[in-house]
């Protein structure tokens, strides 16, 4: 049933740990925002945006934020704050403070308790972000391969 390890001088491998999001840009309570945000890394929202949000990271609307934009693109969405427009994300939650008006298409979707949601959601195995090449990796400007 059980199996002694054979090779008691041979260590196992540490487990593999899950890189952390972690939120490297914060809009501050106060601050009104117009404009894009693109880019990698982690964007907290506290104050007022509006425009068009294209990240590969986590996005946070926190508690006093306010965004509002026609297509909202994230790897991580959470929303304790308002949003106004379409959401594109791998993992959406909506915290019991976060209001969203738009439509949604996730993987993975998890609310509180008084979240409110106003619009359509649509769950998918695999979500495309559609944000373009990864940052740092060079595409051939012709048809030749690379040397």
């Amino acid at each position: 049933m059980f199996k002694k390890n054979s090779n008691p001088g041979a260590t196992t491998p540490p487990p593999v740990v899950q890189a952390v999001e972690r939120i490297t840009s914060v809009l501050g309570p106060g601050v009104i925002w117009e404009g894009k945000v693109s880019g990698t890394g982690g964007v907290r929202i506290e104050g007022t945006f509006e425009g068009q949000i294209g990240l590969r990271g986590m996005l946070v609307i926190g508690e006093s934020g306010r965004v509002t934009c026609e297509n909202i693109r994230a790897s991580t969405v959470i929303v304790a704050g308002a949003v106004r427009g379409n959401l594109t994300t791998q993992k959406l939650e909506i915290r019991a403070t976060g209001r969203v008006w738009g439509d949604v298409t996730t993987t993975s979707f998890v609310t509180e308790d008084g979240a409110f949601l106003r619009g359509q959601i649509r769950m998918e195995d695999h979500v495309d972000l559609d944000l373009g090449p990864e940052p740092g990796v060079e595409t051939p400007i012709n048809d030749e391969p690379p040397a």
